[in-house]
Parts: C-alpha cells; sequence; structure tokens
C-alpha cells in the first residue's frame, strides 16, 4: 500500500518538473502589460469621443493587453464595469425570485427565461464591445455590430415578456396587439440595422443624420415593446397589481438613459473633467442596467400572478412559436451585422492600399 502510494507521489512530481519545461505557462513576464493611456490626439479619429480629451487605449496593442485593462484605469473602464456588474446583479435577483415562486422551465416560463437570456446577451456584448473595441479599426467596428445585435436581443426579448406576462385583453385585441409580436421582430431587426448603417455610413465628427439612423428604428421598437405596459398602467389599478410600480420604474430609467445616450451631457460642459468618471456614456450604463433589474422585478411579479393562465390564454404552440422566433432574429441580426463588418473591411483595406 504504502508502495503504492509512493509511486503515485513519485508520478506526480515527475508531472510537475516536465509542466515546468514549459515556461510560457509558469513565466508570467510572457503576460504583456496594457500601455498606459494616452490623449485623444494620440488616437485615430475613429476613437475619439466628443469632450473627452484623454483616457484613451493605444491602437495595436496585443489583444491580451485589452482584457487586462478590465483592471486599468481608462475612459472605457466604467462603461465595461457598469454592465460587468449588472450581470451577475440580475442571476443572483433571478435566482430569489425563483425559489420563491418554484420555478420550473415550462411552456409558460419560456418568455421569462428568454427575457433573461436576452438581457445577459446585450449586456455581455456591451462589456466586449467596450473593453475590446480600441485594438484597431475593424476590431472597433465587428464589436460595436455585434453590440447592436445585443441591444436588438434584448428589445425582442422584452417584447415576448411584456406580450405574455403584462398585456391586458383589451389591448392584445387592438390592432397593435394583433400586430405586435411581428412587428417587434421586425422593429428589433430593423434597429441593428439601422445601427450597424449609421456606422459605418458616417465618420467623425458625426452628423446629425447617424444620431437619426440610430434613434428612429430604436424608438420606434421601444414604443412599440412598451406599448403594452403604457396601457396596462393607465387601465389597471396600482394598488391591485405590485408589478406596476416596478414597469413604471422601468419607464423612468429608460427614459433617462435615452436622454444620456443621446446628449453628451454633461461632458460636454465640463471638457476634459468627465474623462474617467462622469460621462453621459456611463450614466447611460447605469439607467439601462436599472431598467433591466426593475423589467425583471416586475416580469416576475406578472408571472407569479398569471403563469397557471398564460398557456390557457395564449396556447402552447403560439409560445414555442413566439420563443422560436428568438433564436431566428438573433441569426438574421448576427448575418446583417456580418454582411456589414464585410463591407467596413474592404473600405478599410482600401483605405490602405491609398
Amino acid at each position: 500500500m504504502s508502495g503504492d502510494i509512493l509511486q503515485r507521489l513519485s508520478a506526480l512530481t515527475l508531472s510537475i518538473k516536465h509542466l515546468g519545461s514549459y515556461p510560457r505557462f509558469l513565466d508570467l513576464s510572457s503576460i504583456p502589460s496594457p500601455g498606459p493611456t494616452v490623449a485623444a490626439s494620440q488616437v485615430p479619429s475613429l476613437f475619439r469621443e466628443p469632450y473627452i480629451l484623454s483616457g484613451y487605449r493605444p491602437v495595436q496593442q496585443d489583444w491580451r493587453c485589452y482584457l487586462l485593462s478590465l483592471f486599468q484605469r481608462h475612459n472605457e473602464s466604467l462603461n465595461v464595469w457598469t454592465h460587468l456588474l449588472a450581470g451577475p446583479v440580475l442571476l443572483l435577483r433571478w435566482w430569489a425570485n425563483v425559489d420563491a415562486l418554484g420555478y420550473t422551465l415550462d411552456a409558460a416560463s419560456l418568455p421569462l427565461t428568454i427575457f433573461l437570456g436576452s438581457s445577459l446577451i446585450y449586456l455581455f456584448f456591451s462589456v466586449a464591445a467596450h473593453l475590446m473595441q480600441s485594438h484597431s479599426e475593424r476590431a472597433h467596428y465587428f464589436f460595436f455590430f455585434i453590440d447592436y445585435v445585443g441591444v436588438a436581443s434584448y428589445q425582442y426579448g422584452c417584447s415576448l415578456g411584456h406580450y405574455f406576462y403584462a398585456s391586458e385583453p383589451s389591448w392584445r385585441e387592438s390592432y397593435i396587439g394583433l400586430l405586435f409580436l411581428p412587428g417587434a421582430a421586425l422593429f428589433g431587426w430593423l434597429s441593428c440595422a439601422g445601427c450597424c448603417f449609421a456606422k459605418a455610413r458616417y465618420r467623425r465628427p458625426y452628423p446629425l443624420q447617424r444620431k437619426i439612423c440610430q434613434l428612429i428604428p430604436t424608438s420606434l421598437a421601444y414604443l412599440l415593446d412598451i406599448s403594452p405596459i403604457v396601457h396596462r398602467l393607465f387601465t389597471v389599478s396600482w394598488t391591485q397589481e405590485p408589478s406596476l410600480p416596478f414597469h413604471a420604474l422601468q419607464i423612468i430609467s429608460f427614459l433617462l438613459s435615452a436622454l444620456f445616450f443621446s446628449c453628451p451631457i454633461p461632458e460636454r460642459f465640463f471638457p476634459g473633467h468627465c474623462d474617467f468618471v462622469g460621462q453621459g456614456h456611463q450614466i447611460f450604463h447605469l439607467f439601462l442596467s436599472l431598467c433591466t433589474l426593475f423589467q425583471l422585478e416586475a416580469l416576475f411579479q406578472d408571472y407569479a400572478s398569471r403563469r397557471n393562465t398564460v398557456v390557457e390564454v395564449f396556447g402552447e404552440r403560439q409560445l414555442w412559436w413566439a420563443c422560436v422566433s428568438f433564436p431566428a432574429l438573433f441569426l438574421c441580426c448576427i448575418l446583417t451585422a456580418f454582411v456589414t463588418l464585410r463591407h467596413m473591411t474592404k473600405q478599410l483595406q482600401g483605405k490602405q492600399e491609398k
């Protein structure tokens, strides 16, 4: 017995020595360090943000430098961390609600599950975009196109939750209600396509047309997605529905996030003083994360009160078809992003050849 143990210890010792013969695994000095941040004038115009004068990461570093810049102080740090921390918070609230409700994965719970999945997708894609986009111009376009895919997925995930858990019969019988699901899918794709087109078409300093191309499809998508909630807020007694205050908070949070996304405030009034903390885009991320958290709380409240009647009201077939349409929309948006990226890659190659 003791001889067998000694033989195993000897084999383990030899394995450790063998591993040590590969210095790339153990030599921490081989890991590159992110370079110090630089001023706006030291990066291409594509990477410069209005009124943000410093804190930029140099381009063309090793890819690992941008991953490690997660722990570096730069002007994208808070944009990364606001959404990186929102993911675990959502998951914690999810598990707390799941334990309280005795949640089971069935047809009635599919829209709620897809809403959580779409939320995590947009948060992860946003983190990847803000963390990795500084590598090169092509990387910048690639990661922000993927970010737009995440936004479109989240929009449609919201629409499924709103339609199946928060809509009233009178709204569902209206023209908007009858066309809601195909309209939400269409506007979700248009939101992705519009943002990709605007990103590819216009150069800095961005003209007003770029913002219009981004905001019109995303605004139309939001107005449609939120319509069952607005109808319910004005037609149902708040004292009888505990989810309505959370729905109201998600609307307020979203409108505030839209304000800070559309306008470069407060950095417009304090150029150079909001380079690391206080940018409008950072505040936009914060309010959007709060919006998603309020949505999750509201939809869990609605799910708790309606889960026993969801299949009866909508039918299992409609629930499955609506949820199958989510990966279909996701694939369409991915295809749109890669087609646009291919177009941009040709433009960038042509620019380098001149």
